[in-house]
């Protein structure tokens, strides 16, 4: 069950979470090398297993949304609700790294393995945990989902048009950082693991994960007791660093110094932008920017995307395409060379692409090793040469609703 050659060889995870942001932790683990053992109700499993878009037909229909987030990983199911369920899952952690898993907080402890009782079994477990709130303060008990860690983050109330409605980033980005920091703090208490032998219990709210990202944006409020609002794509900071209309669509330009804003100026052919004294400083930049957007529009509105990234490129000024998805998948830079999009034999469906972790590395491997599992594919495996039952003992295990 273990992936050789991989930069977490050797490392076992157990893997209770579901839907996208536990999931995402699981998946960077086990791409990179991790034994992730994903532990599945058996009745219906995790919830995104019921979420599009879908592929295949008839008992071969499946979640792309699910098999993208759990490739790589082992399946195993367990009904922790069962007492023998609960002693097979304390077998697993005697024999685990760590365990991971995104239920409200307290759900653990009402199954009798919360992170207290796994350390007594084993005191090296390293036990990640992911939710809206966290396990701490008032709010700790309450639901949360992507679309609360955003708005309670403050993300949402910076997104979007001046004017407009507070907007919720198009990818469930609190999610995801969530699924990141999570990763994050479990790799470095695997380090203190292997230094002292101790595990740790890793704390990880969506709410507080946006609320680090927001730090430059947090920064206005602190240091200057203004509310950041919305302002579109542009940056509170510099100037221009915003998108421009083209003939076919939209492009980035981040002209974010004054060496960038005069090679901008060389390319538009527009060399008195220069000495404008509505232009000459950044700070002058950032406060006539209404002013230098229009500037900037009626030269972009002349060409296509592609030749303002071509030219723009070409003299040193950051610029790219505001691309749909069927430009991302196409692009070699980030298809071929960076290979985002790697295919992967899916059981009953065949071979199908998923999105990549964004990990290059130069003596191991990063990236997914195996398909999905179906729900409970890997019960034999994982009961019967880890944990050493019987065939039969699996059958009954099952046939009592167990497994």
């Amino acid at each position: 069950m273990q992936t050789q050659g991989r930069l977490l060889s050797g490392v076992r995870v157990l893997d209770l979470t579901r839907v996208l942001a536990g999931p995402y932790c699981g998946m960077l683990l086990a791409d990179m090398g991790a034994d992730v053992i994903k532990v599945e109700n058996p009745s219906g499993g995790d919830d995104s297993r019921s979420m599009g878009p879908f592929l295949g037909k008839g008992d071969d229909r499946q979640s792309a949304y699910y098999i993208n987030f759990n490739r790589s990983k082992t399946g195993c199911t367990l009904n922790l609700k069962k007492p023998e369920a609960k002693e097979i899952f304390k077998k697993m952690v005697r024999k685990s790294d760590i365990v991971i898993e995104n239920y409200r907080p307290g759900t653990m402890e009402k199954f009798g393995l919360g992170y207290d009782t796994l350390k007594e079994i084993n005191p090296g477990i390293i036990y990640g945990c992911v939710s809206g709130f966290g396990h701490t303060g008032p709010y700790s008990r309450r639901a949360g989902y992507d679309i609360i860690g955003q708005a309670m983050g403050g993300l949402m109330s910076t997104t979007g048009w001046p004017g407009g409605e507070p907007t919720r980033t198009g990818t469930p980005m609190g999610d995801v950082l969530g699924g990141l920091n999570l990763t994050i703090g479990v790799l470095a208490a695997l380090h203190r693991k292997q230094v002292t032998g101790l595990g740790e219990k890793v704390d990880v709210a969506l709410v507080d994960s946006v609320v680090s990202a927001m730090t430059n944006i947090t920064m206005i409020y602190l240091a200057e007791g203004r509310i950041p609002q919305r302002i579109g794509n542009r940056y509170e900071s510099t100037y221009p660093y915003d998108s421009f209309s083209a003939k076919d669509g939209s492009v980035i330009i981040g002209a974010g110094n004054d060496k960038l804003y005069a090679l901008l100026c060389d390319v538009m052919k527009k060399p008195e932008m220069k000495t404008d004294a509505r232009f000459t400083s950044i700070e002058d930049r950032v406060a006539h920017h209404c002013e230098l957007k229009k500037i900037i529009d009626s030269w972009t509105a002349n060409y296509e995307i592609d030749k303002i990234v071509s030219l723009l490129n070409a003299a040193g000024v950051p610029s790219s395409p505001v691309n749909t998805l069927d430009r991302v998948v196409a692009e070699p830079q980030i298809a071929e060379y960076r290979n985002m999009f790697p295919a992967i034999e899916q059981t009953g469906i065949g071979a199908m692409k998923v999105t990549n972790n964004p990990q290059r590395l130069t003596e191991t491997v990063s990236g997914p090793s195996k398909a999905a599992p179906l729900l409970g594919e890997d019960n034999l495996p994982v009961y019967k040469e880890l944990l050493g039952y019987s065939e039969s003992e699996i059958t009954k295990l099952k046939n009592n609703g167990v497994i």
